[in-house]
């Protein structure tokens, strides 16, 4: 079956579930009945699942046909987001670059990451999207994604092919506002049991690493929040809320602009950060520019 094929047919079903039956679907297309229902089996017996069961005078969608709608509707979104993408791209300068960030990724880096990008192209429109890794990983499949800035690679999977690159790391330090610098640097790091801590949540990947640099020290924490976004950690630390780990990288943002103090290394605690994207080798050139090695 050809791919043009498999598409019509794709598009008969999503009529079909949108308007919720296929009598319906018929008069919105101009077809008749036998000829829709003709192509919604088709696309059935090509995907070897039940989409559609009875469902009163109408039809309702089988658990598989649940799926493919959801497919489908964004596979014609996208279809009816080009007139729109064309007219704004033919004849203008804007360069256009579409970022997502993963939810577990230190916000206070997307913008040191993203910097090289930001001074190489004065016309660039940047759009960024943050979501969870997961869903990043399938909007960047479906080509709706340049690239997802993430904490960790892909995860191994034969039906996703994503590649990630490594962007580098940073070491990992203990920061406090003045107000709990002292009893925080006296006896480091033993006295981080003493203070009031602040962590980013389990989601992201430098949480567990931080979890067993504290066993290791033999610090019990009281743990007074966290947090998946890193910017709203400093936020909250530079309140006085507790004292709380980050990038080495964002030091001087972290002391000069939240006017934070650093208490101490993180021995062994690194933050990784990668682009991750749908090739082996990265062709598109802005985003080739955030690569250290230009792979």
């Amino acid at each position: 079956m050809s791919l043009e094929f498999s598409y019509r047919h794709l598009y008969y079903f999503w009529v079909v579930a949108k308007e919720g039956g296929v009598s319906k679907a018929a008069e919105r297309l101009g077809m008749a009945v036998q000829t829709v229902s003709t192509q919604v089996r088709e696309l059935e017996k090509s995907l070897g699942f039940a989409l559609l069961k009875p469902a009163g005078r109408g039809v309702a969608l089988t658990e598989a046909g649940e799926v493919a709608l959801r497919q489908a509707d964004l596979i014609f979104q996208l279809g009816e987001q080009l007139p729109a993408n064309l007219r704004e791209s033919v004849g203008s300068r804007v360069v256009r670059l579409t970022v997502g960030i993963s939810d577990g990724l230190s916000k206070l880096a997307v913008r040191h990451l993203l910097q090289p990008i930001i001074e190489a192209e004065p016309d660039l429109r940047l759009l960024c999207h943050e979501d969870q890794f997961e869903g990043l990983l399938g909007e960047l499949a479906l080509h709706r994604l340049d690239v997802v800035l993430a904490d960790r690679p892909a995860p191994t999977n034969p039906n996703l092919k994503v590649y990630s690159h490594s962007l580098g790391f940073s070491a990992m330090a203990w920061y406090a506002p003045e107000a709990l610098y002292e009893a925080a640097a006296a006896d480091f790091p033993r006295s981080l049991g003493q203070v009031p801590i602040l962590l980013p949540t389990t989601q992201t990947a430098v949480r567990l690493r931080l979890d067993q640099w504290l066993e290791r020290q033999g610090v019990k924490p009281r743990i007074v929040g966290e947090f998946e976004d890193s910017a709203l950690l400093a936020t909250f630390g530079a309140g006085g809320f507790g004292v709380f780990p980050a990038a080495e990288l964002m030091h001087e943002k972290l002391t000069h602009r939240y006017e934070l103090r650093r208490v101490g290394p993180c021995e062994g605690v690194e933050e990784h950060f990668y682009a991750i994207g749908t090739a082996k080798k990265i062709s598109h050139p802005l985003v080739r520019r955030l690569l250290p090695d230009r792979v």
